[in-house]
Order: structure tokens, then C-alpha cells, then sequence
């Protein structure tokens, strides 16, 4: 079992590092650079917040018994009776439970109240998240099809990317559009920072879906050295070159689809393109990546490049501003690869199921739908029902004029950068503007970065 724990050690480490630092540079690069170091702190405040309630109530909820939509919450309340040979296994669901979360933020940048934030984290975590993470992960197949939506799911395409695309967007309807958006351009001021941030998005992925070969019924979270959990384990350590080599190949022809979509509709292959390739690969074979070959994968990772890169330019379409596309990305990305599992799959995969490009009939197809919308509904309802909540009571946006001002200097008193007087982050020197200024005063006239 030596083996064993040092594997999930690496997988957890690396899947936290998804959120802090790399989702919050890709995130933070995207931003403006008056509102940077608040995208940033949004999603290690998600990693704060969701962190300590997984293990509160989070890991009973999920994993603590038997139940339609969770477990009961205090069954294994503070981890009770969880034996601290099972901790690894806690903290690896415990990463998923904080990026799902941390992915939402990216759709309410510059306006946003923090606090409104520090209060949907955790209502959502507990009403959203750790019901519909029971629904998916909780499974009593071992065939990895979880019984209690009818879908395959290796590691949380409708958990994890449908569940926050569906939650990003409800919040963005609710907000409403930024100031000036989409007259005024809003473009990502650090690229740089974003494609770190990719960078380390792919590399922590492995963990993320290679690390997700313990999901199963013979695996006892509770006793991993048992008779059933080691023969899971023998099982589906063969598994870790097939999604490992999915992983890779699904996020390499995925940036080529965005790329060439890209440039085919506006004549310019770019960085923020490849960055953003890649994780609409990665999401897009998340739920697939036990389940389809390599040729399915690189189908998978080309067709979520391809209509990613095109639906995130529907926002403009339909007055949508989903700020940093998380819409486009995680919810078409996830819906497309839960979807095509039910296309590429094959009986030699996790799931052992045919899909219709290999003689497996429709059925698979139409269970893959079906569970696409039960996350949709379920995020869509209860996200909308929080949200709402918060806006009628808290309230969720700032005032114009810290927006305009910039959501870093109203929220946090800070600015990323210190240019011209020492203030930063978009606001002009009192020579260029013409204006006498102090630290922490806000000019409206170098609002726009």
C-alpha cells in the first residue's frame, strides 16, 4: 500500500495546486489590473472556506452512507470514526470540492462583493456542491457508472465543470453586465500570468484524473487495505497509462482546434487562445478519460477546442458577461465531454460500454444526456435560489463607482502593481491626470486598464 499512498499524496498536492496558485494566475492574468489581486484572493478564500467545510460536513455528506441526493452531514462529522489512514482520501475529494468552487469566480470579476462572495462559498459548497458530488462520486457500480445518475463520469465533468458553468452563469445573469462591457475593450492585462497559470492547470490535471482511478464501489474509502479495496486497486492501477495518455492528448488537440478556429474567425492565432485551448481540453476528457481510447481523445480534446473557442464569442450574442468565459470553457466543455462518452467510448474502457461509433447503440448516448441534465437543473434551481437570497439581502454587486474605480482598492485597500504613485493597479498619477491624489484615492479617469 506503499504505493498506493505515495501515488494519492502527489495526486492531492497536485490537484490543490490547480486552484492556488494556478487557477487563480490563469484568472488573475485574464483580469484587469485594477481587479487582479481580487480575482486572485477569491479563489484562495474558495480554498479557505471549502477546505475546512468539507471536513466538517463535507466528506459525511458525500461519502459517509447511503442516500438519494447526500449522506447525512453528521454521520462523520470532523471525519468521527474516519481512520486517519483514509485523511489522503478525504483531502483528495476535498481538492475537487474547492476547485469547483474556486472555477465559479471567474465569471463575477470586477464586480462582486467579496463579502457576498465569502457567503456563496459555503451555502453553495453545502446545498450544490457535496449533494451533487454524492450523486456522481458515491457510486455502487464498479463499473464506474454512477447509479444514481445513469452517466459515466471518470472525474467530474458534471460534478465539477457542468456544476460550476451552470452556477457561473446564473450569477452572471443575476449581477448583470460590468460597467461600460461590451463598448469598452476589457482586455486580460498580464497574458503572461495566464499562461503560467495554464501551464500549471495541465500539469496539475494529472492528478485530477489520473489520481481519479480510486472512484468505485470495491475501493473502501473507510478501510483501503481491505480484500476489496486491493483488488480495485489492482484492477485500476492498469488504468493510470490510459488516462494519463488521454489527458495529454485530448488538451494537445484541443489547442489546435480553438487555434484554428480562432483564426479562421478572426484572422489571429493568440496566446489567450492556446491558454485557453488548454483547458478546454482538460475539461472536455475529464469525464472521459477512462472511458474512450486514444484516437477517442483526441476527437474529444479537438471537437471541445473547436466549439469552445466559437462559444465564447456567443456572449456578446445573447449580452452575456461571463467575464473570463467560464461559461464557455467549463459548461460547453463539460456538457461536450460528458456527451461524447456516449460516442467514443469503449467496452475496453472503465465504464466496459460501447458507444455508437463502436456498435454500442444509443443507450449509452442517452444516459450521458440524462445526466448532463440533472447537474444542469440541480446546479441551475438551487444556484439561482442562493444567489437570489444573497442579492435581496447582502446584495451581490459594488457600487458603480468602486467598480469603475477598480474592485482591489474598494474590496481589499491594495493594488497589484505600483505604478506612477504608488497606488497602481489602473489608477493614474495626479500629473497625468491632472487631479491631486493620495494613496488609496480612486481617479475614475484611469479606471480602464
Amino acid at each position: 500500500m506503499d504505493g498506493y499512498y505515495a501515488f494519492m499524496l502527489i495526486a492531492t498536492a497536485f490537484v490543490l495546486m490547480m486552484t492556488v496558485p494556478a487557477l487563480a494566475l490563469f484568472y488573475g492574468g485574464m483580469s484587469r489590473s485594477k481587479s487582479v489581486l481580487n480575482m486572485i484572493m477569491m479563489s484562495f478564500i474558495s480554498a479557505a472556506i471549502v477546505g475546512i467545510l468539507y471536513v466538517a460536513v463535507g466528506w459525511s455528506m458525500g461519502f459517509g452512507g447511503d442516500g438519494v441526493l447526500f449522506a447525512n452531514p453528521f454521520e462523520l462529522f470532523w471525519l468521527d470514526g474516519v481512520t486517519t489512514d483514509t485523511y489522503i482520501y478525504v483531502m483528495f475529494q476535498m481538492t475537487f470540492a474547492i476547485i469547483t468552487a474556486a472555477l465559479i469566480s471567474g465569471a463575477v470579476a470586477d464586480r462582486m462583493k467579496f463579502s457576498a462572495w465569502i457567503l456563496f462559498v459555503p451555502l453553495w459548497a453545502v446545498i450544490v456542491y457535496f449533494p451533487l458530488a454524492h450523486m456522481v462520486f458515491s457510486c455502487s457500480d464498479s463499473a464506474l457508472i454512477c447509479t444514481k445518475i445513469g452517466a459515466q463520469d471518470y472525474a467530474g465533468g458534471t460534478a465539477v465543470h457542468i456544476n460550476a458553468g451552470v452556477a457561473a452563469l446564473v450569477l452572471a445573469i443575476l449581477l448583470g453586465k460590468r460597467v461600460g462591457w461590451p463598448r469598452d475593450k476589457m482586455r486580460p492585462h498580464n497574458l503572461t500570468l495566464t499562461m503560467l497559470g495554464a501551464g500549471m492547470l495541465w500539469l496539475g490535471w494529472y492528478g485530477f484524473n489520473v489520481g481519479s482511478i480510486v472512484f468505485g464501489s470495491s475501493f473502501d474509502a473507510t478501510d483501503p487495505t481491505s480484500a476489496d479495496s486491493l483488488a480495485f486497486l489492482d484492477q485500476f492501477y492498469s488504468e493510470t497509462g490510459r488516462t494519463f495518455g488521454n489527458t495529454t492528448l485530448a488538451t494537445m488537440a484541443a489547442i489546435l482546434g480553438w487555434l484554428v478556429v480562432e483564426r479562421v474567425l478572426h484572422g489571429k492565432a493568440t496566446s489567450l487562445g492556446a491558454a485557453s485551448g488548454i483547458v478546454a481540453g482538460l475539461v472536455a476528457i475529464t469525464p472521459a478519460a477512462g472511458a474512450v481510447d486514444l484516437e477517442g481523445a483526441v476527437a474529444i480534446g479537438a471537437i471541445a477546442g473547436a466549439v469552445c473557442a466559437y462559444a465564447v464569442g456567443l456572449k456578446f450574442k445573447f449580452g452575456l458577461d461571463d467575464s473570463l468565459d467560464v461559461v464557455g470553457v467549463h459548461l460547453v466543455g463539460g456538457i461536450l465531454g460528458t456527451v461524447l462518452i456516449g460516442v467514443f467510448s469503449t467496452s475496453d474502457g472503465a465504464g466496459g460500454i460501447d458507444g455508437l461509433l463502436y456498435g454500442g447503440g444509443v443507450d449509452s448516448l442517452v444516459d450521458q444526456v440524462l445526466g448532463v441534465l440533472t447537474a444542469v437543473a440541480y446546479s441551475g434551481v438551487l444556484t439561482l435560489i442562493i444567489g437570489l437570497a444573497i442579492k435581496y439581502t447582502l446584495g451581490l454587486r459594488i457600487s458603480e463607482d468602486d467598480e469603475v474605480g477598480g474592485i482591489d482598492l474598494s474590496e481589499h485597500g491594495e493594488s497589484a502593481y505600483d505604478l506612477h504613485t504608488g497606488v497602481g493597479g489602473g489608477v493614474k498619477s495626479s500629473l497625468v491626470a491632472g487631479t491631486t491624489t493620495t494613496p488609496l484615492t480612486k481617479t475614475t479617469e484611469g479606471a480602464e486598464v
